[in-house]
């Protein structure tokens, strides 16, 4: 794996920056601002990703901000320019889903992914902007959801792994009714300055728990343990370097305004000293596809490659994670090529050491 891409297998849409929440580990410097996409920059994406599109699976994934709150006429709007092989996912809050919402889903075969941190107590950081709790609001989209038979995904932000939470969140989610599960634990990065170093060990007994809740019941798809399983299972058949793709997907973020920002979405919106914005261009001026294959010469793009290299001569995880993203990188190191991160450690190196404990714990013994 060298280089980027210039073919991504998606991009993230941002259709506004406003999100009706005001949760605490946001990385997002815009969320309080109704800044919305125009038509001619989401027809200005569409016109390099349906041709895409034909050639393979290609989604394009409605990112906020809380996408809901573009409002379902101007989030039409937005998509009506893709072409019908084009998959459309949501990342959302979930508050605003009621029937209408739903049967728009349906009707555009969209598909749900909803941010929830697990029981109401672990909904602490899930605030609307006058401080108090979301949590019922997101059920009530929830259960919306399950009244019109719409499958859904869930992601979870882990503050604190602590012992007993990985099995306690499994619980609840199959009790949900997602069928894919999604875990990160929170990072430092936007304008997000929360300490996330924890306890090496704590991290990997949580993974290890996780992977022993799904083992007990499989029945959802848990997207970091499914994942380190195929790479381990890889390794054993000497198969490890098939893993990861040839080149690094550019993963483009189109902002609000057309602004295109390679690897990492939560570059988009800042500024620095050094590099300027983030940005590789801007759909409304230069092609997307143009974009991309220039972006390899954005200045941080370069720093971040070499940061890349670095990784793979040091570090022994380098085949399980393909050197880490952007922005973990520039907002705890200040800089794109360092090497290992909190992330690094958290959700890379301890989750594959938790798939390992697990495995060593649960072996059968020697006949």
């Amino acid at each position: 794996m060298r280089g980027l891409a210039v073919v991504p297998s998606y991009v993230v849409m941002q259709p506004t920056t406003l999100c009706n929440l005001d949760c605490a580990y946001c990385y997002l410097p815009f969320r309080a601002a109704d800044q919305r996409m125009s038509v001619p920059v989401a027809e200005a994406v569409a016109a390099a990703v349906n041709p895409w599109a034909t050639s393979g699976r290609f989604s394009v994934v409605w990112h906020g901000g809380e996408p809901l709150a573009a409002g379902r006429e101007h989030l039409a709007d937005l998509m009506a320019p893709f072409g019908p092989e084009v998959e459309h996912h949501v990342q959302t809050n979930a508050t605003l889903i009621d029937d209408e919402w739903c049967d728009f889903f349906a009707r555009h075969e969209m598909r749900v992914s909803v941010s929830v941190d697990g029981p109401r107590e672990r909904n602490g950081d899930r605030v609307n902007r006058g401080g108090q709790p979301a949590y019922d609001r997101i059920l009530r989209g929830v259960a919306a959801l399950r009244r019109h038979g719409l499958p859904f995904s869930a992601l979870a932000v882990v503050s604190r792994p602590v012992p007993g939470l990985a099995a306690e969140l499994y619980d609840y989610f199959l009790g949900l009714g997602c069928d894919v599960l999604g875990i990160n634990i929170e990072e430092t990065e936007g304008v997000n300055t929360r300490d996330n170093s924890h306890d090496p060990r704590a991290v990997t007994a949580f993974w290890a728990e996780l992977v022993s809740a799904w083992r007990r019941e499989p029945r959802i798809h848990l997207r970091e343990v499914e994942w380190s399983l195929r790479y381990t299972a890889a390794v054993l058949d000497d198969a490890a370097d098939a893993v990861l793709p040839r080149r690094l997907d550019p993963i483009p973020t189109i902002g609000h305004d057309g602004s295109v920002t390679v690897l990492s979405p939560e570059l988009a919106g800042f500024t620095d000293a050094r590099y300027g914005d983030f940005s590789s261009g801007n759909v409304l001026a230069t092609p997307l596809a143009q974009i991309l294959v220039d972006a390899a010469s954005t200045p941080w793009v370069g720093e971040f490659l070499t940061g890349v290299e670095a990784c793979r001569t040091a570090c022994p995880y380098f085949g399980f994670c393909g050197g880490g993203h952007a922005a973990n990188r520039y907002f705890e190191l200040g800089r794109f090529d360092g090497t290992e991160t909190e992330h690094c450690r958290n959700s890379k190196i301890r989750l594959l050491e938790g798939v390992l404990e697990h495995a060593r714990d649960h072996q059968s013994p020697a006949a």
